[in-house]
């Protein structure tokens, strides 16, 4: 099942993209509370300056209704039909509308300041502000009220329009904006595209390194891509001489089975019939070793995917080794002796693989030992956390000066009948486990040493 990913361009945009939105949304919301701010105090300024309009009219008229030029100047400062309801003293009526908004009772009374508050009037939710003076007129004396009102409607549609302009503006910027970032994104990606396409131009087998100028943001991506070529050519160059090297060596087993089958054909009696075939069969054996080291070799290069672990006694495991080869070594004529200096090893490793390193160390005493080999000595012991089997033999000297070519796939310091794999086999065991595998300096002969980290 394969995921959908959204696209770079798409991500950057959204990135840069949904901060500007959120951003707007929270400045249209600020800008419409702010232009109701805005327009409460510009109208309650309006209703103030219109009572003080209709007080000093009272006052000059002695109680008359309005002039003209102030009802005209009322109407047009406040942009909407004011109303207004002036009272002498003991609340009589003088001038104005009938029956003003009730004021709240929690509401103080305040001479000479004005009060505003919220009411009704004629079921309209109304502004209203009352201006209560000390007032001589010919006939009176005494507080006058002044009580001023307006339409809560007004302000609201007013405010309304400033906030619907200040947000088609906001909406103008964003519109830009996203028009720009989307653009300006396409640009910005522009060198990955141009990358792109100069990769799918390349064959098949072009592994060569990206040489290309890239963005500072692209120059990690292009190195881990240069490096993951190198190691892939590298890869594909081991594989290459690894064929090369398997074919050669199973050549000549091969050829030597085929010959050794045409002896036992041409046979002249039972007698030499007998001895051919057990020519062939030891033919045949080396073979088969050569071609389960090939495929142990394979096995290890493929990694840690093919590996299996389980914990097991090391110390056991090379005993029953040696068991197996123990009569095939001597009846060679050569000393073979197991000695484990622990009782215990435990380890955590591939049992399979590391069976075949006991086996290899033992083959490759026997092959590369010389004339002068008599005894091959197999060790289990332990060593600073380290579980060992050494392996030691009497024969051709090997020095740790040595160890780099033997340890090398196909490598041998004389021309033996071996095939060059086992102490190769062995070193890359020793590696995918963490361990190691190295030539000690002895007098005589060969010590080889290999070990595992001990789990206790």
């Amino acid at each position: 099942m394969t995921s959908t990913v959204r696209s770079l361009r798409q991500r950057l945009f959204l990135v840069v993209l949904l901060p500007l939105v959120f951003m707007a949304c929270v400045l249209g919301f600020w800008r419409y509370t702010a232009a109701l701010e805005t327009a409460d105090q510009l109208f309650d300024r309006s209703l103030l300056a219109s009572a003080l309009a209709i007080s000093r009219d009272v006052s000059k008229s002695g109680g008359d209704a309005l002039t003209p030029w102030t009802r005209d100047l009322i109407r047009d400062a406040a942009g909407e039909e004011v109303f207004y309801h002036v009272s002498g003293p003991a609340g009589s009526y003088i001038t104005g509308y009938a029956y003003p908004p009730v004021a709240p009772k929690s509401l103080a009374y305040q001479p000479d300041q004005p009060v505003f508050f919220k009411g009704l009037y004629r079921d309209d939710a109304v502004r209203v502000i009352r201006l209560t003076e000390h007032a001589f007129t010919e006939y009176l004396s005494g507080d006058s009220t002044v009580t001023v009102w307006q339409r809560q409607s007004a302000r609201e549609r007013f405010s309304r329009q400033l906030a619907f302009r200040a947000m088609a503006l906001i909406g103008a910027l964003l519109a830009t904006l996203v028009v720009v970032v989307w653009f300006g994104v396409q640009i910005g990606l522009r060198p990955l595209t141009n990358l792109q396409d100069a990769i799918a131009a390349r064959s098949a087998d072009d592994l060569s390194t990206i040489r290309r100028p890239v963005p500072a943001e692209v120059q990690g991506i292009v190195a881990t891509l240069n490096r993951l070529f190198s190691q892939v050519v590298a890869s594909l160059d081991a594989h290459q001489a690894f064929i090369s090297n398997a074919a050669h060596q199973l050549r000549n087993p091969a050829a030597s089975v085929l010959s050794m089958a045409e002896t036992v054909r041409d046979a002249k009696d039972d007698v030499e019939r007998a001895q051919r075939v057990e020519e062939l069969i030891s033919a045949a054996h080396a073979s088969s070793r050569v071609t389960d080291q090939l495929l142990s070799l394979d096995r290890l290069q493929q990694g840690s995917l093919l590996i299996s672990s389980e914990r097991f006694d090391l110390a056991e495991l090379s005993k029953q080794v040696c068991a197996e080869l123990a009569a095939s070594v001597l009846s060679k004529g050569i000393d073979f002796e197991f000695k484990a200096q622990s009782n215990s090893l435990f380890v955590y490793a591939d049992a399979v693989l590391v069976s075949e390193v006991v086996k290899n160390l033992v083959d490759n005493a026997l092959k590369h030992g010389g004339a002068d080999l008599t005894s091959i000595v197999v060790e289990a012991d332990y060593f600073d956390n380290q579980a060992c089997i050494i392996v030691s033999n009497d024969g051709v000297k090997l020095a740790p000066n040595d160890q780099e070519k033997a340890f090398s796939r196909f490598g041998q310091l004389e021309p033996s009948n071996g095939s060059g794999l086992g102490l190769a086999i062995a070193l890359s065991v020793a590696q995918s486990h963490n361990g190691a595998l190295v030539v000690e300096p002895v007098e005589r002969g060969t010590r080889i040493k290999f070990s595992l980290p001990s789990v206790g």
